[in-house]
């Protein structure tokens, strides 16, 4: 087993990467002493749980406040707390998916406690003989559980409890008070569940107490009051109103034809088909109206409302005054005041979760003992929670054990990120776009505010809306281009994203931030405006010339046509002075270019010719120079830190993508190594013999030029050898005539 001490001074070691210092993190020792590393050397401080490729279940861990964000001192309490559990911490740098249970260290209680809970997780799953544990074993508790009867949480399923009369209490405590989750997925009653049953069930019994106390008046008929309740309230409404009309027709003998059905009632039905649940026969009084009259139980009654009739009959008045064909007002006076009293007491009832089981049953589980079996099952349940949240430290180790190392080389340094053929846990996947391929790639959540930080990093970038399945799916994307020119690169352009999962995305450019690619681009860039801005000035003269030659020609046909019309003299006859005029002018136009050009290349041609080449590349570095040269200067200003911080990361350098690295985060389009590439192209433009002829006329007016100012006789002998040049120089000076001085 491996022991660091972290009294001792520990050897660090750093590289030069990405411009600036960064740790390497090469054994378990380096991982140890982290704690004891400055935070100033560290590349970031804090990194959100959303937006990276990373293991989820591990960010969850290691996020203890549930804030969505890892910070430094909870990544060091993990490092902290994985290098005490391991015999030797060198294994977290492996990241291997197995932890073996001989590799946790058991001369801790801690780590005696975890690997008891390993080898009792590895039992439950029915992998006695298995000496190595993985976080898939671990991840799905209800099958580690499953099989047990107690797991720690304080929840008791019904299956926990071996007696079947225990086990029907619980099913009915579930029943009324609901139920918690327990930890191999079954319902199972809690502590504080089972604490809200007793003490429903308590009030219920004491509230049907206090009708038992005064039952003449609140139940009437035991046990049977509640059902004779429900068919005493069904007729009530109707009863009363037909004692009500009664009572009328006695004040007034006249009212009771009134009050009973009129014949126009009558012939309304005979239109209609008619039935026992017909409206308006059931709005019909329950018996025909007269005087002091009973109200009849059987014979005579409303169609409508006989079924009732006979449920009240035999459910209230045949238990209360026997087997009598009508019903008396004074009967029913005392039939109202009794239910009125049950009706009252119902008004207080308490209990209610527990109501459906009745009052029998509440009272069987409150004299079984099944208030205290209970409480005995949950707290022999809750004696096994240290053992259950082991089992919880064992599935955080193995995420440590597996994951924690990458975070360290995409947090403390930026150790993926700046080697080649990784990718780090910031970068979303490869968008493929204009030939080119862009590696660096970080998944935005809101553009506006994400773009106002990013144009901090001097990079050239790209925000693409990305989805798949028909648009169902949808985030959004910038990717940073460090290769190849911007020409092609435009909002609306279509690209393919593929993520780190392999799924690809159509990719829509919708927003730019311009910045320089390359010094290459910098150098064509002022030939590129030039070319640009003479061409659209050559488009703004044509279309200028074109709508004035428009409009001139239909002037002149509108006045020709009123000539014609007003019988007028021709137009007068042609002008060819006025024309020599403009050709005249044209002459001098062009003239004027050939001087300038011919001025140019005379200069050109006054060169010595090794000097030639040095002016064509001064020329070249006036133009180019300041483009190339401000563009260096941003590409090495180049900077990460901006794209992560407005992502919610602290970067806590300056992480440069310099030039040289820059080239390798975008791929330009090449052809294989060995393709074979034919040149011939059958859609190939036609040369055209007229630019050739052009440049032919162009080079000959230039050296008319220099001919005739006397150039081309004073350059030609410079041309010759020196040996040459020395026999002809005496030749030329005998020739030569006399100088002679200008009289005053």
């Amino acid at each position: 087993m491996a022991v660091f001490s972290r009294n001792k001074m520990h050897h660090w070691r750093f590289h030069r990467l990405g411009g600036f210092d960064q740790v390497r993190i090469e054994s378990g020792a380096d991982i140890c002493h982290l704690p004891a590393l400055d935070q100033k050397l560290w590349a970031a401080l804090s990194c959100p749980t959303t937006g990276v490729e990373f293991n989820a279940r591990t960010l969850e861990l290691l996020d203890s406040d549930g804030d969505g964000r890892i910070r430094a001192p909870e990544l060091l309490a993990a490092v902290t707390w994985s290098c005490a559990v391991l015999k030797n911490p060198d294994d977290l740098l492996a990241g291997s998916t197995g932890l073996p249970l001989a590799a946790i260290n058991d001369e801790t209680e801690e780590g005696k406690r975890l690997q008891k809970a390993a080898r009792r997780i590895l039992d439950n799953l029915g992998k006695e003989s298995a000496d190595t544990i993985t976080a898939e074993e671990t991840a799905d508790t209800h099958k580690i559980f499953a099989n047990t009867r107690f797991n720690g949480d304080g929840i008791v399923p019904a299956a926990s409890a071996e007696d079947p009369v225990l086990v029907k209490a619980i099913e009915d405590l579930i029943s009324c008070v609901g139920s918690a989750l327990d930890r191999s997925g079954a319902e199972g009653i809690s502590q504080e569940l089972a604490d809200q049953f007793f003490a429903e069930a308590d009030a219920y019994e004491a509230w049907w107490a206090e009708a038992e106390a005064d039952a003449a008046s609140i139940l009437p008929l035991g046990d049977a009051t509640e059902t004779a309740a429900k068919a005493f309230s069904a007729v009530k409404g109707k009863i009363d109103d037909y004692f009500t009309r009664a009572a009328l027709a006695s004040f007034d003998v006249r009212a009771a034809n009134p009050l009973n059905p009129t014949e126009a009632d009558y012939s309304a039905l005979a239109a209609q088909e008619i039935s026992s649940g017909t409206a308006l026969v059931a709005a019909f009084p329950l018996a025909r109206i007269e005087p002091e009259r009973a109200l009849p139980l059987a014979a005579g009654v409303n169609p409508a409302w006989t079924a009732l009739l006979t449920n009240f009959h035999n459910q209230v008045v045949v238990p209360l005054f026997g087997d009598v064909a009508e019903l008396t007002q004074e009967r029913w006076g005392d039939l109202s005041a009794r239910f009125a009293a049950y009706a009252e007491w119902q008004s207080r009832q308490c209990g209610g979760a527990v109501a459906s089981l009745g009052i029998v049953r509440v009272r069987e589980l409150l004299g079984d003992g099944s208030r205290e079996r209970i409480a005995a099952l949950i707290s022999e349940d809750k004696e096994l929670a240290d053992v259950a949240d082991a089992i919880e430290s064992v599935d955080r180790l193995l995420h440590y054990h597996q994951h924690l190392a990458t975070l360290l080389n995409n947090f403390v340094t930026l150790h993926d990120f700046y080697t080649p053929g990784r990718l780090a846990i910031f970068q979303a996947g490869t968008l493929y776009l204009d030939g080119r391929s862009c590696e660096l790639c970080v998944k935005v959540a809101d553009v506006a505010a994400h773009s106002a930080l990013a144009a901090l990093s001097s990079t050239y970038l790209a925000y693409c809306d990305c989805k798949r399945r028909g648009g169902q799916e949808r985030m959004t994307i910038v990717a940073a281009f460090t290769g190849g020119d911007a020409d092609n690169l435009m909002v609306g352009r279509n690209g393919l994203f593929y993520d780190r999962q392999g799924n690809d995305w159509d990719a829509t450019i919708s927003k730019i931030i311009e910045h320089p690619i390359s010094v290459r681009q910098a150098f064509w860039a002022p030939y590129k405006r030039l070319a640009r801005m003479v061409s659209e000035q050559i488009e703004k003269f044509a279309g200028a010339r074109e709508k004035a030659v428009e409009a001139g020609t239909a002037q002149g046909v509108a006045d020709l046509s009123a000539k014609a019309e007003a019988g007028k003299a021709a137009p007068a006859p042609f002008d060819i002075a006025k024309f020599a005029g403009i050709f005249a002018a044209i002459g001098l136009a062009v003239g004027a270019i050939g001087t300038a050009l011919a001025s140019v290349v005379t200069g050109f041609m006054g060169l010595t010719w090794w000097k030639m080449p040095l002016a064509l590349a001064g020329l070249l570095l006036f133009i180019s120079g300041p483009s190339m040269l401000l563009a260096y200067m941003k590409l090495r200003r180049r900077n990460l830190g901006p794209m992560l911080d407005a992502n919610g990361w602290a970067v806590n350098t300056l992480a440069r993508i310099n030039i040289p690295f820059g080239t390798t985060l975008t791929g330009i389009a090449e052809l294989p190594a060995g393709a074979e590439r034919s040149m011939r192209d059958p859609f190939a433009e036609k040369r055209r013999p007229w630019r050739f002829y052009l440049f032919l006329i162009l080079l000959l007016a230039a050296l008319g030029a220099l001919w005739k100012e006397g150039y081309l006789a004073r350059w030609w002998p410079q041309l010759a050898p020196p040996q040459q040049q020395e026999q002809a120089a005496p030749a030329d000076k005998a020739t030569a005539p006399p100088l002679t001085k200008k009289a005053n």
